[in-house]
């Protein structure tokens, strides 16, 4: 290279700078470039595409001498189809336009582009079958990414005549037919993505086995059956193999360690049987998944001679015997995660100390023997489960100086002494478990900034709650039950405005309650049973909005209950007391049956409740004659205000028909009525607008003289009613008239006319699910202190909302002939009654299905952003799959208290809740802090994963409304078994944040 001498470096900035930089192109290049533009509507990311500037300067292009070579344009929002004279550029040998909105078929104008090495269309909208003859693309193509899009149907066969292909992705692209054993030709192959597609079930082929360059190989979720070839070796350059969530049988072949190269391996959540290889040489290996099989025997001594190993997942499997000593001084590993399995002996004593250690996590194991000291040697565990082992002894003391640890949990195990002062402090402690063990001590002043739940719970924990609770601001849990505190509960500890479980029952408290409540506006469990508590019962407990259990059984409390107690309350059981006087009336009836037994002072007028009969109340003797002469005077006025509402109605209804004369209302009952359309169209007044959907306002209309009501849904034009909802009137009337089921919202009758129709259905109190969920106009209270508190739907009540829901899409799917999609499923659309019984509405949308299990070819996509499948979105053909979806994203709702919307602006819950889970978070972080109850944890976890099940990209992963109905009845048993009383948090797979992946594509 010739280089100028300093003084004639300047010289350069005297020459333009296309002619020491870029090269220009020719006016036919430009040309065609100019009219691409034109041809997608000039997009304004393409605007510095002009005539007056150099094609080469523009970021998306490339090119070589004078001629354009490459167009790389990523995430651009460009719309509209492929432009069919691209290879207009004769020299183009680089085409990437991934991740864009590009729609149509598979644009076969690139057979033109003879020079074209690498194609990425990847993540558009494709659509329809690759064609047949895909191997006329140029010879010389080498990338092919088509991912991301809706191509369906078979991988043609002819795909591997492209011999020269070094990498071919075809995943998460919806083929649903079979992938051909040809592709074990493309001997230059070294990236395979054939992942995340519904292929028909298909052994994997043995051709595979023979690319000996293949590097990437990945078929997660791809409906692979029968067992994994046994020629793995031949795969010499094997570097990632990823064939998880399949149905593969058989044992894990014998040479899948001794390929030299390989990595990383993930064969999670398939049906593999037998023991791991024991032969090891693949010392590169870093990432082990074989989780969820059914594995047996002991984990291969060989596994100590991974010293690049950083991820070790065996988990839920059926492996047995100790874990080698030498995988506790691998110096990489900082992930090791064998939980749910039969392993037992001592823990090797080195974990931790020669490597950084983050995730230890042995729990639901028959581990003995002592915790390693040296588990945070290096400073950076982060979560510690070990729970359901037979542990002993005492917590490493050096868990005390542990900075980065967010999860200790090790309850049901037999620890003893006391745990380390430090631990309880650290800045990133989020959760202590330690329930079931032989801990004693006392409770600490100080807890961590961010410690949330604390579960002590049979041990053997001493004295007093400490002076400096208040402190404790960020707890939401607290459960202590049957130890040995005692003292009396001071008054910070009801300074906790983020507590929602507090559980001291089974201690040795004494002495009064706090009588005033100061800040337990969260509270929604308080369990005091089994102590020594006297005094009354605190006023302000009548108060708390939130609570929705109270136990304070088997003390000596005495006095009245406070009449203000029962206004939100579920369970309650204050029996074994000293409790006198009447029982306050909200609490007086069978509900409450086995509430206040042995309580000899209390009286009922119920006989359901077994107490003696109370004389007439007190204010009901004290105002006997008033009362009689304040109910005439009120009679006298009901009658006048009525004989007035009457003529009014009399009188607007004449001038409503005289100036509508020229109108002809049509009314059509689907039941029998005791109204018709004049008792209705008087009363379409803003005053009376309830809510706006896209076709119109929601009127909540009074019907008769007894305060009924009724819902009208007015769909109206200011011309004739347009097509489009005339269209939605027709199939929403078709669909609710024939349809009878307590969970569909009734369909009373229609009334029509030239310009307007009107639907009326039945009128639900509590209005609709995301006004609770999510604060839109949701009843609320107000507290002692006048601030207004909104009311918070406890889990028994989000659950049997869901199931109820759930009901009514399983009648529709199932039951209903021909079979119903409703395509709009969302919790706007799920309205609640009194009983807060849950009903599906607004069939605007749905469509009834030809066959069942037929798709359905809709001419428009509709729906609500957030609720919609990634299928619905993308292509008109769909199924009732897209309800499964839509109903997960509400189950999501439900468990995490976040709209549908949450995220950024590319994202939704569904794709949030999804990374959460594939990012290995903690799952209990993702339940709404407002109910995460403890004895209901379990559940709001089962029902999060249905909903990530429920979400699950291809449609053909997804459970059907049956399955779902089945997985939340068996919820809501449990939850009513543990609503009863059992309170215990069993361990759970949520318990262990499983290690998942998410692939790098």
């Amino acid at each position: 290279m010739t280089i100028l001498p300093l003084p004639y470096l300047h010289l350069l900035f005297l020459l333009p700078f296309d002619v020491i930089s870029q090269p220009t192109t020719n006016q036919n290049d430009q040309t065609t470039l100019l009219n691409v533009k034109r041809f997608w509507s000039n997009p304004p990311s393409l605007n510095h595409w002009n005539q007056s500037s150099n094609p080469c300067n523009w970021p998306e292009i490339t090119c070589n001498a004078t001629t354009i070579t490459g167009i790389t344009i990523y995430n651009q929002d460009i719309t509209g189809n492929f432009p069919p004279f691209i290879c207009d550029l004769k020299n183009l040998t680089h085409l990437d336009l991934n991740y864009n909105y590009i729609t149509g078929s598979f644009p076969t104008s690139l057979y033109n582009c003879a020079n074209l090495n690498y194609l990425d269309l990847s993540q558009n909208y494709f659509v329809g079958r690759l064609p047949d003859d895909i191997s006329r693309l140029s010879p010389d193509l080498r990338y092919l990414n088509l991912y991301g899009n809706n191509f369906t149907g078979d991988i043609p066969v002819n795909i591997s005549r492209l011999s020269k292909l070094s990498t071919l992705k075809l995943h998460m692209t919806h083929f649903n037919g079979s992938f051909p054993e040809e592709i074990g030709n493309l001997k230059d192959l070294e990236v395979l993505k054939l992942s995340f597609n519904a292929f028909t079930p298909s052994k994997l082929p043995e051709s595979f086995f023979q690319l000996k360059k293949l590097r990437v190989f990945i078929m997660t979720e791809a409906n692979l059956i029968g067992e994994i070839p046994s020629n793995l070796s031949n795969m010499e350059s094997l570097e990632l193999l990823d064939l998880s969530v399949n149905n593969i049988t058989g044992s894990i072949p014998s040479d899948l360690f001794l390929l030299k190269n390989l990595t990383q391996v993930y064969l999670y959540q398939n049906n593999l049987t037998g023991g791991i290889p024991d032969s090891v040489e693949a010392l590169k290996m870093q990432i082990i998944d074989l989780s969820q099989n059914k594995l047996t025997g002991k984990i291969p001594d060989g596994f100590s001679n991974l010293m690049s190993l950083t991820n070790l997942t065996l988990s839920m499997n059926q492996l047995s015997g100790e874990v080698p000593a030498g995988i506790g001084r691998l110096p990489r590993l900082e992930d090791l995660r064998i939980f749910a399995n039969n392993l037992s002996g001592e823990l090797p004593p080195d974990f931790g100390r020669y490597s950084d250690l983050k995730i230890f996590d042995i729990a639901e194991n028959n581990f003995s023997g002592k915790l390693p000291e040296s588990l945070c040697y290096q400073g950076v565990l982060k979560g510690l489960e070990v729970f359901d082992n037979n542990l002993s002894g005492e917590i490493p003391k050096s868990l005390g100086n542990c900075s980065m640890l967010k999860s200790f949990q090790v309850y049901r195990n037999q620890f003893s002494g006391v745990i380390p002062d430090g631990l309880w402090k650290g800045s990133r402690l989020e959760r202590v478990v330690i329930s079931g063990n032989l801990f004693s001590g006392e409770l600490p002043p100080e807890l961590g900034p961010i410690l949330s739940r604390i579960d002590i719970s049979n041990n053997r924990f001493s004295g007093q709650i400490p002076t400096g609770v208040s402190s404790w601001t960020s707890l939401r849990v607290f459960m202590a039950s049957y130890n040995l505190l005692n003292g009396e509960i001071p008054q910070d500890l009801t300074a906790l405005s983020n507590l929602t479980n507090l559980l001291l029952d089974g201690n040795q408290f004494s002495g009064e309650l706090p009588a005033t409540i100061v800040s337990w506006s969260s509270l929604n469990t308080l369990n005091l049973s089994r102590n020594q508590f006297t005094g009354r019962i605190p006023v302000g407990l009548g108060f708390l909005d939130a609570l929705t259990a109270l136990d304070l059984s088997i003390n000596n409390i005495s006095g009245e209950i406070p009449s203000q107690l029962g206004r939100s309350l579920v369970l309650l059981d204050l029996s074994d007391n000293n409790l006198t006087g009447l029982i306050p009336s909200r609490l007086d009836n069978g509900a409450f049956i086995t509430s206040f037994l042995n309580n000899p002072g209390l009286c009922s007028d119920d006989p359901l409740l077994g107490l003696r009969y109370c004389s007439p109340r007190a204010e009901t003797r004290s105002s006997g004659k008033v009362s009689a002469k304040i109910v005439t005077i009120i009679a006298s006025i009901a009658t006048i205000l009525l004989l007035l509402a009457v003529l009014m109605t009399a009188y607007v209804i004449v001038h409503y028909r005289r100036r509508k004369y020229d109108l002809k209302w049509k009314f059509t009952s689907f039941q029998k009525l005791n109204f018709t359309e004049s008792t209705i169209l008087p009363r379409l007044t803003e005053n009376n607008v309830i809510g706006q959907g896209g076709s119109g306002k929601v009127y909540r209309i009074p019907v008769n003289i007894s305060s009924e009501f009724v819902a009208v849904k007015k769909i109206s034009s200011k011309k004739d009613l347009d097509h489009r909802l005339e269209k939605e009137f027709l199939s929403e009337v078709e669909i609710l008239s024939t349809i009878r089921h307590s969970n569909i919202v009734k369909l009373l009758g229609c009334i029509s006319c030239d310009n307007s129709k009107l639907l009326v259905y039945e009128y639900l109190e509590n209005r609709s699910l995301d006004c609770w969920l999510h604060r839109k106009r949701a009843p609320s209270s107000r507290g002692l202190n006048g601030s207004v508190r909104h009311m918070v739907l406890d889990w028994p009540k989000r659950l049997h909302i869901a199931l109820g829901a759930a009901h009514g899409l399983c009648y529709m799917h199932h039951d209903c002939v021909p079979a119903v999609i409703h395509r709009d499923v969302k919790s706007s659309n799920v309205l609640l009654d009194s009983e807060f019984n849950a009903k599906i509405a607004d069939f605007g949308l749905a469509r009834i299905l030809a066959k069942e299990n037929e798709l359905n070819t809709m001419s428009t996509v509709a729906g609500s952003f957030g609720y919609m499948a990634p299928e619905y979105a993308q292509t008109t053909r769909v199924n009732e799959k897209i309800d499964v979806y839509s109903f997960g994203v509400i189950l999501l709702e439900l468990t995490t208290g976040k709209e549908a919307s949450h995220g950024n602006e590319h994202s939704s819950l569904a794709e949030w809740a999804w990374q959460q889970a594939l990012d290995g978070a903690p799952m209990l972080d993702a339940l709404d802090s407002e109910v995460n109850e403890a004895v209901y944890t379990n559940d709001m976890t089962n029902v999060f994963k249905l909903g990530l099940w429920c979400t699950s990209k291809l449609p053909t992963n997804r459970p059907s409304m049956q399955e779902v109905c089945q997985m939340l009845l068996r919820c809501s048993v449990t939850a009513a078994v543990m609503a009863a009383g059992a309170g215990k948090n069993g361990g759970d797979v949520a318990d262990h944040f499983p290690l998942l992946k998410v692939e790098n594509v």
